[in-house]
């Protein structure tokens, strides 16, 4: 595999399995791949959504995606990773978003991955409008993405601290 780190915004579905074929296309040296997808759920706060529209801030979601992935490869010994994320009106059960990560041992890939999404919730311009049986509504971002993406940097703090 050549080291490749790519992000990408479109309003197409994925197919997991091309992407991942794609990705380790040549590869022989990655030991371990991780991967997350995510997906419309039918119901969001207690009620039923019929569909999911995603805009984004073009060029700038897209430069936002890279800068994430840049820096999860400064944090971890990574091969490669990439992310695509989908825009436009999905449905439940649709995928909205992958990410693949890979390296030659688990943890950097499996912590990467975890790392690039935490901080896509929280860092890159999309913005989500549910469809509910009571009419449509943006979705406001929830506190438990901003912990989720904070913990990455009380851990850099604490290890500042430790080599101190």
């Amino acid at each position: 595999m050549t080291q490749r780190f790519d992000a990408r915004v479109q309003t197409e579905p994925f197919d997991f399995g091309v992407e991942y074929d794609e990705f380790l296309k040549g590869d022989r040296a990655a030991g371990a791949v991780a991967s997350f997808v995510g997906r419309v759920r039918e119901r969001n706060l207690d009620e039923p959504i019929k569909t999911l529209e995603l805009e984004h801030y073009p060029g700038m979601t897209e430069k936002v995606m890279q800068e994430v992935l840049l820096e999860a490869h400064d944090r971890w010994p990574l091969m490669g990773a990439r992310v695509i994320h989908r825009i436009g009106k999905l449905e439940p059960g649709e995928n909205i978003v992958l990410v693949l990560t890979a390296s030659a041992h688990r943890h950097a890939a499996l912590d990467a991955c975890s790392f690039i999404m935490d901080h896509l919730k929280t860092k890159a311009t999309f913005w989500k409008k549910e469809a509910t049986p009571e009419g449509e509504r943006w979705v406001k971002g929830r506190d438990s993405d901003a912990q989720a993406q904070a913990r990455w940097h009380e851990s850099d703090t604490d290890h500042k601290a430790n080599k101190s």
